[in-house]
């Protein structure tokens, strides 16, 4: 499953510190919602190994995924069966990162709220 303490790449920090200036999302919740549009547009990271999590911004699991731990590993292992550990949480990383480009424009939470 995933590490216990987890990071994200500075730019996706960055655009989720932008999106919680503009609408008040939290940088988790914010990450949450980007994870989940990721898996629904059927993104898949083929390379854990080039990602570099260079963030500064290293929360828990609980943290980061809040209620939708559970389900947020089961789709990683359903997604990456044979990843584990930091190359798991690459691949998590790559979706957020992937996820928040389609949001982190948005300029308040209603017309957010409409996007998603």
């Amino acid at each position: 499953m995933l590490p216990n303490r987890m990071n994200l790449t500075k730019q996706t920090e960055e655009h989720l510190k932008k999106l919680k200036q503009n609408t008040g999302i939290s940088p988790n919740v914010s990450a949450r919602i980007a994870f989940f549009r990721s898996i629904e547009s059927g993104f898949k990271c083929t390379n854990t190994t080039t990602v570099k999590l260079d963030g500064v911004l290293v929360l828990d699991k609980v943290t980061w995924l809040g209620d939708t731990q559970l389900v947020t590993e089961l789709m990683m292992k359903m997604h990456y069966p044979n990843l584990q550990g930091r190359e798991l949480m690459a691949a998590w990383a790559a979706h957020v990162e992937d996820g928040i480009a389609a949001i982190r424009n948005h300029k308040n939470l209603s017309k957010l709220s409409i996007s998603i």
